[in-house]
Parts: C-alpha cells; structure tokens; sequence
C-alpha cells in the first residue's frame, strides 16, 4: 500500500489502530521542477509566481520564479502563465463497485478525480449490493491499493443493506476501514435508528452523512416542486422536504453530541436549519455541488435528464444566491461533486422513468470558476479553499504546499477555454451536466500523495 497523505497518520499508528483513511496503488515518486507559476494556498498563505520542486514526491523546495536549476534528468515544467493550487479533495463521490461497474469502477473513478485535479476522494457505500460488511470494506480497499490513481477512502452503509430496519456493526466496519458511514440515496427515515447510530457514533468515531429527503414528502416527484415544474407538468420535490428532515436530525445530533455531514444542500430553508443547528453548537459539517451552485430549475425546461435530473433537484434562483451566500460566509463547509455516473440507456428515456444524478469531478474547477470566480461573485481563493477542505470533517487535513509536504497539487491553465466532452472524459459515463458546455480553467497535471496521477494528453513536460 502506497504512503498516505501528509497529515494522516501512518496505518495503525496514532490512529487508534484503524487503518490509514485513504487508500492508493503504488507507483513512481513524482521529481518535478514546476518554473515560475503562480501559486495560491490560501491556507498557508502562500501567493505570487514561484519555483517548486518536487523531489521524491515531496514539495521539497519553493523559491522565487526563475531561481532554481533543474538536475539532470528532473522533469521540467515552463509553467509561466499557468497556476498552481493545493489539490482537490471531494468527500462524495459514487465509483459504482461492487455491482455496476458498466457505470463507474475505481479505475475510471480515480482517473476522473484525478483530471479534475482531486487528490483524495470519499466512496459513497450505495453500491450493489451496498457496503454494509467488513468483508466488502477490506475488498474494496485492496482493490484500489492495486488501481486507484489518486487515493480513496470508502463509506460503508448506517443500516444493513441500506434498508433504515437495523444498524451495521459500525466499529467492526471502522476496524475495517471505513472512514464514515452513510445511507446516501436514501434518508434514514426513521429518527429512532439514527439516534442509535450517533450513540454507537460516541464510541466507534466517523461522521454520519446524510442524505436529506422526506420520502412522505418527496412522493414520486422528479424536480423542483414550483413554477417550471407546473408549467412542465411534471411532480415536484418540495425544498422542505429536506430542510425538514435537516433541522429533525440536527436536533437528534445536537441531543446525543453527534457528528454529521449534511449532503448536498439545495435550498434557503436547509441553509437556515444548518446556521440555527451550529449556532446552537450542534457538530454539524454540510457540502453544496458546483451544479446547485450555477443551475436552477429553469435549466430543466430542456427535459434533457442526462444532465439535469439529479437528487436533490436543482431549485430556484433564490435557493441558488442563498448557496452562494452560504459557501462565502462559511454556513457552507465545502463543494462537494456528487459525481454519480450512469450509463446511457439509464439517462436517454423519459425525464420521469430516468435515473438521477450527473457526473463532476472533471468539471467541478472549471464550471464554479466560469459561472462564479469570472464574473466576480465569489473569489478564486475561496473556491480553491471549499474544493480543497472536503476531507476536513472526516479528519483529513486539507492538502497544502508546504516545503516538506507530500506533493499533492494540481496545474492549471485558467485561461484555456474547452468544450466538455469535446475530447471524451475519464469516467466511463458521459452524464455530465455541463456536457457541450464551453468553460475556461483546464487541469493540466495532478500530482496525488507525490505521484502523477494525471497529465492532459495534449500537456507534455520537459526533461533537463
């Protein structure tokens, strides 16, 4: 198994003897000579055009533009123009093993983070069937210690089989190394079952995320309950359908002195029951997607499902400038993807009969940096900062540029425009919400736990 990230510790060692998070195949330490890109790590308060080297998969040394030689055979990178971030970090993704990896498996998975410059990624467990035993966590793990390109840490189910009856063995699955639980796809409808889980919690450790939906509520809709969806004629979610059940299970995490993750936010009434709950001092983390973030309903009046149908449902406007407000004053802990790939014969039918959700990690940079950093609604520092923080309330540090750190970076190029889709993608699903789009910011190279992990194939580097 490959070394974990810098700020984790070691397998089995001040860990309370759990396995280290996060999992990697072995591959070559990246040594690296990037020249003269301008670095941001808002962090590490880290700013301005630089020299980085990386040495053994190690950030060994920073030093102004133009000062640093490269050694004979060191790869060279002549990154004047181009930019230089800390990593990506998503804590919600959907790599589809076991059981329908004719969508997603954690080959194509990673090799998607890795393009959209993640280092580090959290599996959801809704899998088929879902992960709810040691056994499954121990397979996964040695699957993506022989192909994960960028390191991955999985979830395993709260209720067996995702089924909200009965609890899993939470600190035998923890022992396995499950770095959270989580029913995500479905709520945990009943309130008894989730207090017992946030007791067990208090002694097993890891965040309960969830996936907030009343299905009382929610009935058999397929999008935002409202204008758009009268006009369509199509059944609509109401936003207190997860709003509701956000303020119940904060209440219930607040009583037992829980921790949980609130899954992608999507409306103004879910952003007021999280900043009531953490004024209230309940330990309550919550994520927003880049699609919440940039589309609203109105985009559904396409019925095309393959990019707009997803759950939650993309709302209105207000909910979308409530999202933003939310992610700049800090109510919003990070962006999370979502990244849920399906296959095209799940997506070209009927908006009603379509499954939901849209793929991301390959976008998620580009699209928040399109619609919001380049008209100036929020800034480049606090995107890099909410993309990069994912891993924080699950005990993963956010990635830095650090002398000394692991090399966990991704090269961007912000001024290159590129047509999604146009060159195919690295996830083996083309359900991409920003499919067709045009958007500027492209990922030139990412390095994962001191690895190269990704390159763009029209991006090639030097050697001294």
């Amino acid at each position: 198994m490959n070394e974990v990230i810098d700020g984790l510790p070691d397998e089995g060692a001040e860990n309370g003897g759990l396995p280290a998070p996060l999992v990697q195949r072995p591959g070559p330490e990246a040594t690296i000579l990037i020249r003269g890109a301008e670095l941001l790590d808002p962090a590490a308060g880290l700013e301005g055009a630089h020299d980085l080297l990386v040495e053994d998969g190690r950030i060994s040394r920073i030093a102004d533009a133009g000062s640093i030689g490269a050694a004979e055979g060191v790869e060279v990178i002549e990154a004047e123009g181009f930019h230089v971030f800390p990593a990506f970090f998503d804590p919600h993704v959907h790599f589809r093993t076991p059981g329908q990896e004719y969508k997603e498996d954690l080959e194509t998975g990673t090799r998607s983070a890795a393009a959209g410059g993640y280092a580090g990624v959290i599996a959801m467990a809704n899998t088929s069937p879902p992960v709810s035993t040691a056994e499954q966590v121990e397979a996964l793990r040695d699957r993506a210690s022989h192909v994960a390109s960028v390191p991955v840490g999985f979830t395993a189910t709260v209720t067996r089989d995702m089924k909200g009856r009965e609890l899993t063995d939470m600190a035998e699955l923890r022992q396995a190394g499950a770095v959270a639980f989580t029913d995500d796809g479905r709520p945990i409808a009943s309130a008894r079952i989730l207090r017992r889980a946030l007791q067990y919690q208090a002694m097993t450790g890891g965040r309960i995320a969830l996936h907030e939906e009343d299905p009382e509520l929610s009935g058999k809709g397929v999008m935002n309950e409202g204008v758009v969806s009268s006009e369509l004629g199509l059944r609509g979610v109401p936003p207190i359908s997860e709003s509701t059940m956000i303020g119940r299970d904060a209440a219930i995490a607040g009583y037992e002195g829980g921790a949980i993750q609130i899954q992608h936010l999507s409306a103004v009434e879910s952003i007021e029951q999280v900043r009531r709950a953490k004024a209230d001092g309940v330990d309550i983390t919550c994520e927003v997607t880049p699609h919440h973030l940039c589309l609203t309903d109105e985009a559904v009046r396409d019925l095309d499902a393959s990019k707009h149908k997803m759950n939650p449902p993309l709302r209105t406007e207000a909910d979308r400038q409530a999202l933003i407000e939310a992610l700049k004053d800090g109510t919003i802990d990070c962006i999370a993807t979502d990244h849920a790939p399906h296959a095209v014969h799940e997506k070209e039918v009927p908006y009603e009969a379509a499954n939901m959700g849209v793929t991301g990690l390959e976008t998620a940079f580009a699209s928040v940096y399109t619609e919001l950093v380049l008209p100036g609604t929020i800034s480049l520092g606090l995107l890099v900062e909410k993309l990069g923080c994912g891993g924080t309330p699950f005990g993963i540090d956010p990635f830095t540029l650090a002398e000394g750190s692991r090399a966990n970076l991704c090269l961007i190029d912000l001024d290159a425009e590129w047509v999604v889709g146009e060159d195919g993608y690295e996830s083996r699903s083309v359900n991409s919400w920003c499919a067709g789009e045009k958007l500027r910011g492209r990922v030139l190279v990412t390095l994962a736990d001191g690895q190269v992990a990704y390159r763009l194939r029209t991006f090639s580097l030097g050697v001294a």
